[in-house]
């Protein structure tokens, strides 16, 4: 939806759809088991609070949330 230069650099952006991005391009490739653990490692960061960008309300920067997700991914 746009290029966001107000918050570009600022490591404030959420992370999130381009991390289902990965969910898709897994589906996509067939790999649809792994396309699904990356979805429920979003789900479970999202249901958990935190981390959050400040768009949903929080104060975690990109790399937290892209961690968080790595990590429940685990």
């Amino acid at each position: 939806h746009g290029s966001a230069p107000d918050i570009a650099g600022k490591g404030i952006a959420n992370p999130i759809a381009a991390i289902l991005s990965v969910a898709m391009m897994l589906d996509h490739l067939e790999a649809s088991r792994a396309a699904e653990r990356v979805r429920k490692a979003v789900a479970k960061v999202l249901a958990f609070g935190s981390p959050r960008t400040p768009d949903l309300g929080g104060t975690a920067r990109t790399a937290d949330v892209g961690r968080a997700v790595r990590e429940a991914l685990e």
